[in-house]
């Protein structure tokens, strides 16, 4: 019998461990396929280490920390996987630890907080503005309070943590920090601020005016396919590197990180790994929310009820294939700005989605649907009604949506009680309802709620079978 390879730790892979000067919020699979890899690869990792915090549940963070914090990333195309041990992140923590939160947070060394805590987690409202009289965000300000008074209170939302390991930075006099939001949405920094500033505001501790005078809001555009790790790459990474690795990260080898704002205590040299930095950051969101996240969309909804389960399969489908392209060509029309070459950029979204070994499951990209089409639809299908067009593949990834949840209550969404409440009614009266949950402008023109209901059945079971391009 063959003896069970070695566990991965730094004895075996002698990384050596960077002094704490990055927390992050958010320890999942894609954080450590992106900005932890980017600060691996600066040539000044030795200075950064990342302490990396999880969000529901400490599983990630156990079972990293059991292996200190090693972990391997597989980079997977279809010519091979290679494989790299990752060491930048230094520590992981529970995020139910609010103690050692604060403490880092707090700490004089600590530069940068970066955030991959989902599109959700900001608190929008349908108009895309913070929702300060959200259930959360209660429950956050009476925890907040609590804490301030001495008392048990533990925010339970990642803003509500970090808004109280701001107050114990401002209390020790650190200074300046950095706040860099990672997640897909449309000025994430400036969304941060919102949400950040809106909850220390409601807690009334003069909380808010500091964090104006000595945060910073960096907003990024991130970009790399990570699909969820699955049995089968734990035992391949056992078998080709030697060694157990029980949290591998599996991603495409494509990678893009564009980042816009102020680090007052600095940061890793994220450039010199391939990061971008540049003024205006909004042309590059809106080319990716747009042509990569919005067609990860279209093909989630459609690319299920035509009966697929990967970003691959419903590309390959003619009917999903041609409602992607039908969109990339309405949001091209508000894509003009020098250096974005959407062409180019279009074409590399067809080789890497059709890239089968990466296993890009349409469930979890389904998630929270009602926060991502509020930034992936909307804002194209308002721009082609503003021009005179119909904006009819901009609707038709609203009508797809529509139908997915009319035929699975399996979906995770922070409005999934109201939209199973506007799944009762019937007609238009639903397709209405519907819209109004993503966005009031959309479901009080009559015109689009007509374009929608009249899409509405467009990949539906009963449509003809998928045939391959």
């Amino acid at each position: 019998m063959n003896a069970a390879p070695p566990a991965l730790d730094r004895s075996l892979k002698p990384l050596p461990k960077a002094p704490v000067r990055i927390v992050h919020l958010g320890l999942g699979a894609f954080h450590r396929s992106h900005q932890a890899w980017y600060t691996q690869h600066a040539p000044d990792t030795a200075e950064w280490g990342i302490a990396a915090f999880t969000g529901r549940r400490p599983d990630a963070a156990e079972a990293l920390s059991a292996q200190d914090c090693l972990y391997t990333l597989v980079e997977r195309s279809g010519r091979g996987d290679s494989f790299e041990v990752i060491g930048s992140i230094v520590e992981a923590v529970d995020g139910a630890n609010i103690a050692r939160l604060c403490e880092l947070v707090a700490a004089k060394e600590t530069a940068v907080v970066t955030l991959t805590i989902t599109e959700a987690a900001y608190g929008l409202a349908a108009d895309g503005t913070f929702d300060a009289g959200a259930p959360a965000v209660a429950d956050d300000l009476r925890a907040l309070s609590a804490a301030a008074a001495g008392e048990a209170g533990v925010p339970g939302s990642p803003l509500g943590r970090l808004v109280l390991a701001l107050a114990r930075r401002m209390n020790s006099g650190a200074g300046p920090v950095a706040v860099v939001s990672c997640d897909n949405l449309s000025a994430n920094g400036e969304v941060a601020r919102r949400a950040v500033v809106g909850l220390a505001s409601g807690w009334g501790s003069g909380l808010a005016e500091w964090i104006e005078m000595n945060v910073s809001f960096v907003s990024t555009s991130v970009d790399r396919i990570t699909p969820r790790t699955t049995e089968e790459d734990i035992a391949e990474v056992a078998e080709q590197c030697g060694y157990r690795d029980s949290s591998p990260v599996v991603a495409e080898p494509f990678r893009n990180w564009v980042l816009s704002g102020d680090f007052p205590a600095g940061r890793p040299r994220w450039e010199e790994a391939g990061a971008v930095v540049v003024d205006d950051i909004e042309p590059y969101e809106n080319r990716k929310l747009w042509l990569l996240n919005g067609s990860h969309s279209i093909l989630a909804y459609a690319g299920q009820l035509r009966g697929h389960s990967t970003v691959a399969e419903a590309l390959a489908d003619s009917a999903c294939r041609k409602a992607v392209e039908d969109f990339w060509d309405e949001a091209a029309h508000h894509l003009q700005a020098a250096g974005l070459d959407i062409p180019a950029y279009r074409q590399a979204l067809l080789e890497r989605f059709g890239n089968a070994r990466i296993a890009h499951r349409l469930a979890q990209i389904a998630a929270d649907a009602t926060t991502k089409l509020r930034m992936r639809a909307v804002p194209v299908l308002a721009a082609e009604r503003a021009s005179g067009r119909a904006g009819s593949g901009a609707a038709l990834m609203l009508a797809a949506w529509i139908d997915y949840v009319a035929v699975t209550d399996d979906f995770q969404d922070p409005l999934a009680a109201d939209i199973r409440k506007a799944n009762a009614l019937e007609g238009g009266q639903r397709v209405q309802a519907l819209l109004r949950l993503v966005s009031a402008d959309v479901a009080d023109d009559p015109h689009i709620v007509s374009l929608v209901s009249g899409l509405c059945g467009t990949f539906t079971p009963q449509a003809a079978a998928p045939t391959p391009l």
